[in-house]
């Protein structure tokens, strides 16, 4: 029986997680990944070296990368590492300062990409959902407009806002390989990750939502743990379907994943600071998906990185708790 193929598409953390979980069974991964960062070290790459951002590039890589060899294993921990002193490239890290100078010497990041997976020999592929050089522009409810994908991320408004519509500037339009891929693969992992700077920044991209729904695959979307002040400030399970249904057609989605584990306490007095809160599962009533409650937190604390100047979030997905969803009901 032919192997079922997986196309993840989403970017930063929330597909590390879920690619960590699947390549412990299966090589036949595409990492589908949005390429409008413009935080921390994606600015310099933007405005100094005109390179699209490759940090959500280079997490890709290091979810697949393999870990088996002494020498597989110190290539990872070199991507990871971040510098936390010196001018010009404290917080950023090995990984993206690689990918910059590997992008000039073959004059091609799709090729650096290549190259890359190479080293690390990954299981699976990293494809960038487009190479146009494109801004995300956020339009809120309150008719202001924000541009950028860090300024949306972390904005100096009030985030209790909520999001009108988000595009890009100028248009960008999908890589054909990655339409290759989303068209032929058997199962689709939507999210998690930022909300819209990530998940909904991959399906405002001409193509994208078109290639999902002429797919035959399985599709599921996986709902975010937590609220994030300046992109989901007070939504519940419904608020995000009913929001990214306006992007992709519910109709498209087979499954919705939902998180019933209680978030420890210590760990929400962490996040009061942050303004974020827990997803309510509101997704009572009749949809075109079926909601699938499951155990979905990781039992894993992040610790921020020395460095690390950007927001990050404290709680992870389960990779496995993922994949095993994934091989009991999307591979039949």
């Amino acid at each position: 029986m032919k192997e079922k193929s997986y196309i993840v598409i989403g970017g930063g953390t929330g597909t590390f997680s879920v690619l960590s979980g699947l390549k412990k069974y299966t090589d036949n991964i595409g990492a589908v990944v949005s390429m409008a960062d413009s935080g921390g070290s994606a600015k310099k790459e933007r405005d100094e070296w005109g390179l699209l951002p490759s940090s959500d590039i280079r997490k890709s890589l290091l979810a697949l990368a393999d870990v088996s060899a002494s020498d597989s294993l110190i290539l990872r921990k070199l991507f990871q590492y971040r510098f936390a002193k010196g001018v010009g490239v404290s917080g950023m890290t090995f990984g993206n300062l690689f990918l910059v100078a590997l992008a000039n010497i073959v004059k091609s990041q799709t090729k650096a990409i290549e190259m890359a997976s190479e080293l690390l020999r990954i299981r699976g592929r990293v494809l960038p959902v487009s190479l146009d050089h494109v801004d995300l522009v956020a339009e809120y409810m309150d008719s202001s407009k924000v541009i950028g994908e860090h300024n949306i991320d972390e904005p100096e408004h009030n985030g209790r806002i909520r999001i009108k519509k988000l595009y890009t500037n100028p248009k960008a339009k999908i890589d054909p390989h990655t339409r290759e891929a989303i068209n032929g693969a058997d199962i689709i992992v939507i999210g998690p990750g930022g909300f819209y700077t990530t998940v909904i920044a991959n399906l405002v991209v001409d193509g994208v939502v078109e290639a999902i729904s002429q797919s035959a695959a399985k599709k599921v979307f996986i709902m975010n743990l937590m609220t994030e002040y300046g992109q989901t400030f007070g939504f519940t399970a419904r608020d995000f379907v009913l929001e990214i249904g306006k992007y992709l057609d519910l109709r498209n989605l087979d499954y919705i994943l939902v998180n019933r584990t209680p978030i420890p306490e210590k760990i929400l007095k962490r996040y009061i600071q942050s303004k974020a809160s827990p997803v309510v599962n509101d997704l009572s009533g009749s949809w075109p998906f079926k909601v699938v409650s499951l155990d979905l937190l990781s039992s894993t604390v992040v610790k921020k990185e020395k460095g690390d100047t950007l927001r990050r979030s404290l709680v992870r997905h389960d990779p496995e708790a993922i994949a095993r969803f994934c091989l009991k009901n999307l591979t039949k």
